[in-house]
């Protein structure tokens, strides 16, 4: 079953939606929408590098971060991580914009949470290079501390307490136009999202160029542009990398052949696909599975 776009947060308790990832190359923990993994979601992401260095790629826009660095996403916005050093990893804190809003119709929600996450705001990097930058680096270490910790009581206060005190030192330093996003712009990422959602959902079987076009009901050049704008490659080179990346998850958690994996993404010919295979990951599928197999072997 293919993954959707837009991501559904699986918070370990509903009652308190926010959650923690961990994410390395090959990890999520817990499972989630990890490295390499276009999506979008609901709420609002703050990521943090704790080693290494990656590239994030935010609405099209690319974002290199290194170790101590960190970055707000706003909801609803196109991402993925697209570098990762071999020995990187990074968390990922989730959480409705309601957590920040005390209650619905709330004056805090009207004056310091809705003017900002409706805004055409789309994301900020957190550099250490001003004060209240490195007050929200060392908050964000210190509640990576507190998730990783047993959970004590009242841990659910003391995270929402440290959350809020970030987002209320972020909206301060904010240069923010107070306006809803335009609305060209939304039916823009709406569109795209459309188009990427119909790729997940059938690149198992052969898709043409405007079949992927007039699922937003947009042209084949306006096709090609918005991804060209917003994905920085065109509709099938993002086809065949994503192909690949589902490759990758059934070498690892499946027993069938290359052969077999070949066919059950999309791929017509086997020799194609390891030609194509090896030119993304730099083995071949079956050095792949080697590799992963030993990898996980020496945890």
């Amino acid at each position: 079953m293919p993954k959707p776009l837009h991501e559904t947060i699986a918070f370990p308790d509903r009652s308190f939606p926010y959650i923690m990832y961990t994410h390395t190359l090959y990890t999520s923990v817990p499972e989630g929408r990890g490295f390499n993994d276009l999506h979008w979601h609901e709420e609002l992401q703050i990521t943090l590098v704790t080693k290494g260095t990656l590239v994030i790629q935010v609405n099209g826009i690319d974002h290199e971060l290194k170790t101590g660095q960190a970055i707000l996403i706003n909801k609803g916005i196109l991402h993925v991580t697209t570098q990762l050093s071999h020995d990187g990893e990074y968390v990922s804190f989730n959480f409705p914009e309601k957590l920040l809003a005390f209650h619905s119709d709330s004056t805090m929600e009207e004056k310091y949470v809705l003017p900002y996450t409706r805004s055409s705001f789309v994301s900020i990097v957190i550099s250490a290079n001003v004060e209240w930058e490195n007050q929200v680096l060392d908050m964000l270490w210190n509640m990576k501390r507190v998730f990783n910790r047993s959970k004590s009581w009242g841990w659910e206060y003391e995270i929402s307490i440290k959350t809020v005190q970030l987002w209320f030192i972020l909206i301060s330093n904010l240069s923010l136009p107070q306006e809803e996003a335009p609305k060209h712009a939304k039916r823009q990422q709406e569109r795209l999202q459309l188009m990427l959602s119909f790729i997940h959902q059938n690149y198992s079987s052969p898709i043409t160029l405007r079949e992927i076009a007039d699922t937003a009901h947009l042209s084949i050049s306006e096709c090609l542009r918005s991804f060209k704008k917003t994905v920085h490659m065109t509709p099938y080179e993002y086809l065949i990398k994503y192909r690949i990346k589902k490759s990758c998850e059934l070498l690892v958690s499946s027993e069938n052949t290359i052969t077999e994996i070949a066919r059950n993404v999309g791929f017509n010919h086997v020799n194609h696909f390891i030609q194509t295979f090896k030119k993304d990951q730099g083995k071949t599928p079956k050095g792949f599975r080697e590799f992963r197999s030993r990898l996980e072997k020496s945890k």
